[in-house]
């Protein structure tokens, strides 16, 4: 996508919001939209203009949960908007809109209308445009810090002189020499929070930049009123050396809390810029030219270089080399691919350069899948979170009054204290720390977590997964490895073994379970045909098999339930088995052989140790998941259940109070991963877009099931720290500032030295244990 410029708010015209502004109207070309934004399911002939969007934006400028409330309050207004989710702490903004109604640049622009920058996620330019903005911050922090640093040389001799060894013309000389140095802090550093404090007044909003200007302005009118006339009812007190230390530390706090916040939920930004902006692509006359990666299409044939990203989903024609898929499947070691292996989109070419033929482009990639997961964890609202999200508008009103109130009381007794004990009110109340308590840590964790190969799907979940006290396991593809191998067949008179596994591998590769991939493995041994015209209409059945029509008839493959077969002619052969039938009639068992993950036994060992009920439920026979529930160690063993017997199970447990944590392969087991109190999807075979799970474990790795439990009950610690912190810091100074016993600028520096504690506590999250 063409990247767009979008002016500074003090150079664009206001639009009305259902006009688009000019700079934006290239975001309404529909061949635009792919770029940065997800067309949701529907039917595949519906027209695109009436075809509902998923949209994810960076944007610039927020700073608290108000904020967040604005933008949302702003866009949700619009005509075609059907839902809007904004994150302060991360600077996501996640839009569903209706094309038929609304288009991007009406709802950017709204929101660049109400003060804030935003930007597609997905913009080439997005990067260096933050930079600018953090040297623009660190230029403000340091005219801040050498103003102060000049003022308090003024002001310091009037703090240890005794009365009268100062002269009054040179105590004015001083004042004057403060308010010139203060000038630039007023009219450069401050410009942040006044310009955000401007816009709420205009938009008749409220955030938590709003009192801290009032208390600024305050304090410089109060300063500069006894510098002209100090003997005005104001006093001739000034306040500059409290006025730039306040501001100093306003702005250090946030520029430590934006380096922070990039350094531990920067997971996303980091995986969105691992697909390289262009490749060399194989032409008609046989030779390589580098082109766009957003020109490639399915079937074309690139070369890729080491050091180089894969640029899509694809198939090595020409070359061997190493991968480094860390990122994108939590395999840490690099990772060998010979002629005819798979790479992914987004992975790192280490070692030698290689021809890749492109199977998955664009939004079909896994790669596009994980970052669409990422967007939208980096968006969502934990419990916790959503809570502050109600009171924080509501706390900064009664700020407001309580500065207002302060002032009133203050007043008869001193003016200027009392308009300095307001300043101190409306600075030391700012509820920053409370409202990062909770998004800060999470989206840590959850940064943190996507780097090990963990994908949190839902926010929630990680405060619902510290409650569980029964974990269900599926059996194939979870305690097991998912590279499973047919061992015996037996056979009617009907067909040969040959036959049969040729049928049941043609129906078998219209699924992704470990058990039909089997099946297409062993008919790809033998040098079988698995034409596709032996069987035609193959469907899955959810958590049963596959059905197909053939000239047998009505075919069904699956458990012996599911075919409708008698327990005499399943036995006949040995193990886990899945059968063929045709019309009801029995045509072919095929055993099927699986090892147990090795690390299967001292996973569930840890969780017996931390006092969980641990069970598996599988739809397999029940003799084989009794062999391996008691290699492993699991007690409790349900075999032969069909979906609706596990969706039963899982219900049942929960009216006894239970909570559950369902670990399932995320292939057949959508229901009861949807209906459990917490539910985790194994390996990286699982279809991402349509997984109904909490977490994606990329790797498979039971051992990353006990990794994750233990990190989401030190990441509620960490946020039930947070909380306490910044409840107790407000509950400690608020009284203090309405007493006039805290000075603005120390006001200030508790209110940066909080929200700092925070963001530093969480950071410990960035580190698993």
């Amino acid at each position: 996508m063409k990247s767009i410029p979008i002016k500074p708010l003090n150079e664009v015209n206001e639009p009305a919001v259902d006009q688009a502004p000019i700079d934006l109207i290239a975001l309404d070309d529909p061949d635009e939209w792919a770029s940065f934004s997800i067309k949701l399911k529907q039917d595949a002939e519906a027209d695109s203009s009436v075809q509902q969007w998923e949209s994810h934006l960076a944007v610039e400028g927020m700073h608290c949960i108000a904020c967040a409330l604005n933008i949302e309050k702003a866009v949700k207004s619009l005509p075609g908007i059907v839902a809007v989710d904004v994150n302060a702490t991360s600077g996501r903004a996640r839009i569903v809109w209706s094309a038929v109604k609304t288009k991007p640049s009406i709802w950017i622009g709204a929101i660049n209308q109400a003060g804030y920058r935003a930007m597609p996620a997905a913009d080439a330019f997005q990067q260096d445009d933050r930079r600018k903005a953090k040297r623009l911050m660190l230029w403000r922090l340091l005219v801040a810090g050498f103003c102060m640093l000049a003022v308090m040389m003024y002001s310091m001799p009037a703090y240890f002189a005794k009365p009268g060894e100062i002269a009054q013309d040179s105590l004015k000389l001083m004042h004057w020499a403060s308010w010139v140095l203060t000038l630039p802090v007023m009219f450069f550093s401050c410009g942040p929070f006044f310009q955000t404090a401007f816009n709420d007044i205009k938009q008749r909003q409220i955030s938590m930049d709003l009192p801290v200007s009032l208390g600024i302005a305050i304090a410089f009118l109060v300063s500069t009123s006894a510098t002209f006339n100090p003997t005005s009812w104001l006093g001739a007190e000034v306040y500059f050396d409290s006025l730039t230390m306040l501001v100093f530390f306003l702005l250090a706090g946030r520029w430590i809390e934006l380096r922070m916040r990039d350094k531990t939920a920067g997971a996303l930004d980091v995986l969105m810029r691992r697909l390289p902006s262009s490749v060399e692509r194989l032409g008609a006359d046989g030779q390589f030219e580098r082109v766009a990666v957003r020109r490639l299409m399915a079937g074309d044939e690139v070369r890729v270089l080491p050091g180089e990203a894969f640029p899509a989903d694809g198939t090595i024609t020409f070359g061997t080399t190493n991968a480094d898929e860390s990122l994108l499947t939590g395999e840490s070691r690099p990772v060998s691919k010979t002629l005819g292996a798979t790479v992914i989109a987004g992975s790192h070419n280490l070692t030698s350069a290689v021809q890749v033929k492109i199977q998955k482009i664009g939004s079909s990639t896994r790669y596009a899948q994980i970052v669409s997961l990422m967007e939208r964890a980096s968006v969502e609202k934990p419990r916790l979170a959503l809570l502050a999200d109600r009171i924080a508008q509501p706390f900064l009103i009664i700020v407001l009054l309580s500065a207002v109130g302060t002032a009133l009381y203050l007043w008869q007794v001193d003016p200027s204290r009392a308009l300095m004990t307001a300043v101190a009110v409306l600075i030391v109340t700012c509820p920053c720390a409370l409202s990062l308590a909770t998004p800060a840590a999470m989206l840590t964790v959850s940064g943190r977590l996507a780097r090990s190969g963990v994908l949190v799907r839902k926010m929630q979940a990680l405060e619902a997964l510290t409650t569980v006290d029964t974990i269900v396991f599926d059996k194939t593809g979870t305690l097991t490895l998912d590279k499973m191998t047919v061992g015996a067949i037996s056979t009617s008179e009907r067909l040969t073994k040959t036959e049969a596994l040729q049928i049941a591998s043609a129906m078998a590769q219209h699924s992704l379970h470990p058990v039909s991939r089997a099946l297409v493995v062993a008919a790809e041994e033998m040098a079988l045909s698995t034409n596709s015209q032996l069987v035609k209409e193959v469907k899955e059945v959810s958590g049963a098999g596959l059905t197909a029509e053939s000239a047998l008839g009505h075919l069904k493959f699956g458990n012996m339930r599911f075919c409708g077969l008698s327990d005499a002619i399943a036995k006949q052969v040995e193990g886990s088995t899945v059968h063929l039938v045709a019309d009801d009639t029995w045509l072919a068992s095929f055993e099927v052989i699986e090892k147990i993950k090795p690390d299967a036994a001292s996973s569930v060992l840890k969780f017996t140790q931390n006092g969980l009920q641990v069970e598996v439920l599988s739809g397999d026979k029940s003799a084989a998941v009794a062999r391996v529930a008691k290699t492993i160690g699991i007690q409790h063993v349900f075999g032969d259940c069909s979906p609706q017997d596990k969706l039963a199970h899982i219900q049942a447990m929960q009216r006894d109070g239970k909570k559950v944590l369902m670990v399932g392969d995320g292939l057949n087991d959508g229901p009861v991963l949807a209906s459990a109190h917490v539910s985790i999807a194994m390996g990286q075979a699982v279809p991402l877009a349509q997984a109904q799970s909490d977490f994606v474990i990329m790797n498979g790795e039971l051992a990353m099931v006990t990794g994750l439990i233990d990190q989401a009950k030190r990441t509620m610690r960490i946020v039930k720290q947070n909380l306490t912190w910044a409840a107790s810091y407000n509950a400690t100074c608020v009284p203090l500032a309405i007493a006039g016993l805290l000075p603005a600028w120390l006001a200030g520096l508790g209110m940066a030295l909080s929200s700092l504690l925070v963001i530093l506590n969480a950071a410990r999250l960035s580190k698993l244990s």
